[in-house]
């Protein structure tokens, strides 16, 4: 038997926020310098682009105001308790995404390599809409826009485009001749801005859109069979330009990150606080907000409303991830974390309603100006983002300067997310390899050399048929199906493994009291139950993708199914390596672990005893060499 301290930590291992002297050159773990350092960057990457391109879409095409009942449920009894969960199992273990399971429960170390897996599609593919960004900041400084007008070269005979009523008055008074719109002599009739009058109705219009063709032709550049063809270079040249700024965030390691945050955090608040008050005093905007917060309550018995919620809280939580461990392994033991995550899932959810009003203030600005109703000018995603808001920003006065702002939200939205996503998987590798990698200028060359492969991975996805591949992605790497079933084996493995009872004091260890008694029987029941009933739903509806009328074939089907499979995969394997290596510890949690109450139950239920106390072994032998082969310096 381990001898434990009087502080319940076995004798010869560090204690909580012990600095471990450099041993052989490989230096000690850091620390955030401050608790405002961790809840900036956990804010910078789950406050993302799906607060302001999917959230207010979900909450219009599900029935308004009640979408808000879902996904607060959804929040409560599966956003939360998962959240919490990785964000505590960093902090007691203060191991990144892949030691931290490994520690817990060595038989379940899949569940970190599988959330790796997902970060590396994530780093691959969502740089790629930073890219798109900085293309549409360039010219954003250009006036007029350039996807407001038919007369450039990447315009077809097909491109109409229309001035705006509210910025252009006079077009609009009766008598105006619109003959400098395509060669075409157009009397305008009499025009009241609150008449029902669709510009389309006066002249013959063609079907496409300047913003659709600048979209399709200019950027994506996107060829009729959709192969990819070759590197569209001024993209090329966006993505490193990304990267570049992604790298230099984050190359020191958590003590330059912890200062970079500050800033790319806090400023797209700046700009979204700023294109609310442009947005809520535009013409229409009153309509816009109707249509994001009217309730349908028929909706609630529809069960795609409860999927797209549970979706949209695991993919805006950044849960089953391994991110969530990683940043919170930098906290002092003794940090409230329980409190941070709390106060960080009410931000989050917060900003989400917040963006709604952004986004369908100014798309009932553009409904309004232009006639139409709201269903046709509302979209989601990349189109919301690069065709819907654009073209409302073109429709304003002074369109350069609203394009400017929102673009740069953009970008500083995408740009914290996306480094933080590189920043887990650093961390991940660097505890996993410390021999290696924790030495003086290890980290710069880690970080380059993850940001050099993604970013030539990441080519294929700016050619000329990119956009499958972006689309392939997407759907099928980042799917929910991966997640839930993640999330699923989280809340097993330490509700009924590792023991929510031995968590809970684990936790009571570092905060000074336990939880909210229902996170317990969330990670025990509801939680994993609502997942599988979630990942049954998405199972029995999968569709095949469509992209701008392209259907994709079945070797679509074939590598959407290998992206969802190889993180999947990764869980049995290592059981399976665990069973062959060390089948005796295939569950005891390392003795490096500091157990408070070590001779208490690891599980009980109503005052029952389910599993009784598992006291720590020495650590085996298989388990020293696999530290000795990852380079792991051992303390006992």
């Amino acid at each position: 038997m381990t001898k434990e301290t009087a502080t319940g930590t076995p004798a010869g291992v560090s204690g909580p926020d012990e600095v471990v002297p450099p041993q052989g050159g490989v230096q000690p773990r850091g620390k955030w310098a401050n608790n405002m350092e961790f809840i900036l960057s956990m804010a910078g990457e789950i406050i993302g682009l799906g607060n302001v391109w999917r959230f207010p879409y979900l909450c219009y095409r599900n029935g308004g105001g009640v979408f808000f009942i879902p996904y607060f449920v959804f929040l409560f009894f599966c956003g939360i308790p998962v959240f919490f969960l990785e964000t505590a199992l960093g902090q007691y273990t203060s191991e990144g995404g892949v030691t931290a399971w490994r520690k817990i429960c060595p038989m379940f170390q899949g569940l970190g390599i599988a959330a790796q897996v997902i970060v590396a599609y994530l780093n691959i593919y969502y740089i790629v809409v930073l890219a798109w960004a900085i293309f549409y900041l360039y010219n954003s400084f250009k006036s007029p826009l350039p996807w407001s007008t038919c007369d450039n070269s990447w315009n077809t005979e097909l491109c109409h485009s229309r001035s705006s009523v509210f910025g252009n008055p006079d077009l609009f008074q009766a008598g105006s001749n619109w003959s400098f719109l395509n060669n075409i002599t157009v009397t305008v009739p009499d025009y009241s801005p609150n008449d029902n009058y669709n510009i389309s109705d006066a002249y013959p219009f063609g079907s496409r859109s300047p913003e659709e063709e600048f979209w399709q032709h200019r950027v994506l550049r996107m060829t009729t069979d959709m192969s990819l063809g070759k590197v569209n270079w001024d993209l090329a040249f966006c993505l490193l330009l990304a990267w570049i700024a992604c790298y230099f965030c984050i190359f020191k390691g958590i003590k330059w990150t912890g200062k970079v945050v500050y800033f790319t955090a806090t400023f797209p608040y700046l700009m979204l606080f700023i294109l609310f008050i442009r947005g809520v005093t535009l013409p229409g905007a009153g309509e816009g907000l109707r249509y994001y917060l009217t309730p349908d309550l028929s909706r609630l018995s529809d069960p795609h409303v409860w999927h797209d919620a549970g979706t949209q809280v695991f993919f805006s939580f950044a849960v089953c991830q391994g991110v969530l461990t990683a940043l919170g392994s930098y906290n002092k033991y003794n940090n409230n974390c329980y409190r941070d995550c709390l106060a960080l899932c009410c931000l989050n959810s917060a900003t989400s309603i917040f963006a709604g009003f952004v986004v369908f203030s100014v798309l009932g600005f553009m409904a309004h100006d232009m006639g139409l109703p709201m269903a046709e000018v509302v979209s989601s995603g990349p189109g919301l983002v690069f065709l819907a808001y654009p073209r409302a920003l073109s429709l304003l006065p002074g369109s350069s300067f609203w394009a400017v702002l929102f673009f740069l939200t953009i970008l500083f939205l995408g740009l914290d997310s996306q480094f933080v996503c590189v920043e887990s998987m650093a961390t991940a590798l660097t505890d996993l390899f410390p021999r290696h990698l924790r030495r003086p200028r290890g980290r710069e060359v880690l970080t380059l050399v993850i940001a050099v492969v993604c970013f030539l991975l990441g080519l294929p996805l700016i050619t000329e048929g990119g956009i499958v591949l972006f689309q392939l992605i997407d759907n099928y790497g980042v799917s929910g199906i991966s997640l839930l079933f993640i999330a699923c084996f989280e809340c097993v493995v330490i509700g009924w493994v590792y023991g929510a009872d031995r968590f809970y004091d684990n936790i009571e260890d570092m905060i000074g009291y336990k939880p909210f008694p229902v996170l317990k029987y969330c990670w025990l029941f509801v939680t994993p139950l609502i997942c599988g009933v979630t990942l049954l739903y998405e199972l029995v509806n999968s569709h095949r993708i469509i992209v701008y009328g392209y259907v994709i074939g079945n070797w679509g089907v074939v590598l959407g199914s290998l992206l969802i499979l190889a993180p999947l995969i990764c869980v049995p394997v290592f059981i399976v390596v665990s069973l062959v290596k060390n089948p005796q510890n295939m569950t005891t949690p390392s003795s490096d672990l500091r157990q408070a109450q070590p001779h208490e139950p690891i599980l009980t239920l109503c005052e029952c005893v389910v599993f009784k106390a598992r006291v720590q072994p020495k650590r085996h032998v298989a388990e020293n060499k696999e530290d000795l082969m990852m380079g792991e310096p051992s303390v006992v």
